[in-house]
């Protein structure tokens, strides 16, 4: 069974020194790769990104992660990357990594992505110059994913992105911040590429579980709505699990 620890959300700052280090001494011993959802640092800037950095140093498993809204609060989001790629994070926008963990081709696409609403209540490209901007901003974010996903022959793919791909996650939440908080185009493109997880961040008061229409497991793995560390989500090698139900996906408790 491969192994995927999740969280995001962990806003760092230049006060989180040593915080996240002690909960990922031990990670290889409970999972195989690490997937961080965006809204890595408080407000994007530099100095909070090398803390970050000293936590996730020589650490035993693959880190695969995307930014979110905080982290580009600053504008200096290309440098924040830069960090992270150069101790070994492998950062993601539009784009797709693949790992090789046990014998099993393991295919990661994903991005920040962005607001715009879901199936009914959703922006649209018409109108203002500003509306089309808003928009069209999580258009070209999913086109982006979905080659990307698209792009992987791998055993399984997840679709790791910071903004929400379903209503579900987002339960506890207040209805009318939805649109900031994700987009349906997300889930659709993981429905016609036949993902085999979603993973998000950004909905601190949403819900950990849900699935897209099609029944893909979708999980927000925001700090907030764990309350510890990370998840870890176990799953049988094979591609497109939620083709045949999902019924090989299996929550495993944090030890």
């Amino acid at each position: 069974m491969l192994r995927l620890a999740a969280v995001g959300d962990l806003h760092v700052g230049v006060d989180s020194v040593g915080q996240l280090r002690e909960s990922l001494v031990r990670l290889s011993d409970q999972a195989d790769v690490l997937l961080l959802a965006g809204d890595l640092t408080k407000r994007g800037e530099l100095a909070e990104v090398d803390v970050l950095v000293g936590e996730l140093r020589e650490l035993s498993v693959p880190v695969v992660a995307v930014l979110g809204n905080h982290d580009h609060e600053s504008d200096q989001q290309r440098a924040l990357t830069q960090r992270l790629l150069d101790v070994g994070v492998r950062m993601l926008e539009g784009s797709a990594t693949v790992l090789e963990v046990g014998g099993t081709r393991l295919g990661i696409a994903g991005g920040k992505g962005f607001g715009g609403g879901f199936v009914g209540a959703c922006a649209t490209a018409f109108g203002e110059r500003e509306m089309k901007v808003f928009a069209n901003a999580s258009m070209l974010a999913a086109a982006a994913m979905e080659s990307a996903v698209r792009s992987l022959d791998t055993d399984l793919r997840v679709l790791l992105t910071h903004y929400a791909p379903i209503r579900g996650t987002l339960h506890g939440e207040s209805p009318e911040l939805y649109p900031l908080l994700g987009s349906y185009l997300f889930a659709e493109l993981a429905d016609r590429s036949r993902v085999d997880l979603l993973v998000h961040g950004h909905a601190h008061g949403g819900t950990e579980k849900g699935a897209t229409p099609r029944g893909i497991p979708v999980r927000n793995v925001a700090q907030p709505v764990l309350r510890r560390p990370y998840a870890v989500y176990g799953v049988e090698p094979g591609r497109h699990a939620a083709s045949r139900g999902g019924d090989r996906w299996v929550d495993a408790p944090v030890g």
